[in-house]
């Protein structure tokens, strides 16, 4: 693959590589810039520093010693300085060989040429190496570059002096060494020191602004993922909320509705030969009827904050009632076994309601499969620890819509199997222990057993 289609796989692949591929063309631009400005900078200061000294020349110093435009110290120096420019082309790869390199480079003049006030020039690129390398490289892998470039850079510096003022023509090379170290030390300071201290600078100032990008970029995070969580709480709360809503409008629909519906069939057919017997059937029909819809404006009210609840909430004791009025439609009998206390003594509102819904789905579930059936409603309040509710039909004399009551298979029921799954589902967030099933007599059985919040002591 060539290398076009390569990058046009890569861009297509990830358009992120195309802004990467775009970014080190720039940075490698910014590289050759630096260089070239380096070096047109460096250039000309060497052509229009003697220009400027014979236009105005220093009358209180030496006058400027500078080799002669086109003499051959000029030229090495020229190149020299081109030099150390395109070396720093190599400091983004290599920054610590390019600051030993540049700095190198001014011994090597010293070593051809006459030397001369223009050789000064020479520390400009030094300058602009290290300032390349203390931005890109952490000082503590930096400095024996930074040490090495500084004893070059003084070594050249010293050598010139040297030269310039011819100190070996009368005194001892050790001599002329000591005389020209403080102007080498003066030179490294100028183009070493300050320029890595800049350097430092620029580099914390990043560090810090790194550093802060960072923790934004965390607590963005941060504040993201909590709102994600917030939002799933949110989510399962709703859930959990229609789950309710759902087991109510059922527990209502299929209590009420379903009495509705056996009493409109009797209706139909006592309306001609017992007239007497359908009239109190439909105030039965009437009675339900207003059950339902005081039901629905109780769950309304419920569900808006603005309108309070018409009803408080169904209790243990509304079994009782609850019990009464099914005997309009069925044969049920009620026996409660009560004990030394209070009617559900110790058992929360949530566990009574659940006790109460499931009593009514119960006793639904028992006129609408089991028509005729005989129904023995237990609620047995004796033991200290617990409430037992147990609800059993006989075997109808005729068959049901269904093998069961609640039976939980498909198309058995218009609520396909909710009620007994309704009636888990209270169990289970309450605590309780629920279990449903055949007689050995052909009926059916439910049973729930509530636990205490403060057990009784047993007597």
């Amino acid at each position: 693959m060539a290398p076009a289609e390569a990058r046009a796989a890569r861009v297509a692949a990830d358009p992120r590589s195309a802004r990467e591929v775009d970014g080190g063309r720039g940075l490698r631009r910014t590289d050759v810039l630096v260089a070239v400005a380096t070096a047109v900078v460096s250039l000309g200061l060497l052509l229009g520093l003697p220009f400027l000294d014979a236009v105005d020349p220093d009358t209180l110093g030496h006058p400027l010693s500078a080799p002669e435009v086109g003499s051959a110290d000029w030229a090495a120096t020229a190149l020299g300085l081109l030099v150390q420019s395109a070396v720093l082309l190599a400091a983004r790869r290599a920054p610590r060989t390019v600051v030993l390199a540049v700095a190198a480079v001014p011994v090597l003049l010293v070593a051809v040429t006459s030397g001369g006030d223009l050789f000064g020039l020479t520390a400009l690129p030094v300058v602009v190496a290290v300032v390349l390398a203390g931005v890109r490289v952490p000082l503590t892998v930096l400095w024996p570059s930074v040490v090495g470039a500084a004893a070059l850079v003084s070594a050249g510096t010293a050598g010139n002096w040297i030269r310039l003022n011819g100190a070996l023509s009368d005194r001892s090379l050790a001599d002329a060494l000591v005389d020209a170290l403080p102007q080498g030390v003066t030179q490294a300071v100028g183009a070493v020191g300050l320029p890595l201290v800049v350097a430092l600078v620029v580099r914390s100032r990043r560090e810090v602004r790194a550093a802060r990008d960072a923790e934004v970029a965390a607590r963005t995070a941060e504040a993201s993922a909590a709102v994600r969580e917030q939002d799933a709480r949110v989510d399962a709360a709703v859930s959990r909320e229609r789950a309710a809503m759902a087991r109510e409008l059922h527990d209502i629909a299929a209590h009420h509705l379903s009495g509705i519906a056996l009493m409109s069939a009797v209706i139909d057919r006592q309306i001609d030969t017992d007239p007497t017997a359908a009239h109190e059937g439909v105030r039965q029909v009437r009675e339900q009827s207003t059950a339902v819809l005081e039901d629905l404006r109780r769950l309304v009210g419920l569900l808006r904050d603005d309108a309070p609840a018409e009803r408080a909430v169904e209790t243990v004791a509304g079994i009782v009632d609850l019990a009464e009025r099914a005997r309009y439609r069925s044969d049920v009998r009620l026996e409660v076994l009560r004990g030394a206390h209070e009617v559900a003594e110790g058992v929360g509102p949530l566990a009574q309601l659940a006790a109460y819904r499931t009593a009514q789905e119960a006793l639904a579930n028992a006129a609408l499969h089991a028509p005729g059936a005989v129904v023995t409603v237990t609620l047995d309040d004796r033991a200290a620890d617990h409430l037992e509710l147990r609800v059993e039909n006989t075997a109808p004399p005729a068959p049901g819509t269904a093998d069961a009551p609640g039976d939980p298979t498909p198309g058995s029921t218009a609520a396909g199997g909710n009620g007994l799954r309704g009636m888990r589902e209270r169990a289970d967030l309450v605590g309780a222990s629920l279990q449903t099933g055949p007689t050995a007599s052909g009926g059916w059985v439910v049973t729930l057993r509530l636990g205490r919040e403060t057990p009784e002591v047993a007597r």
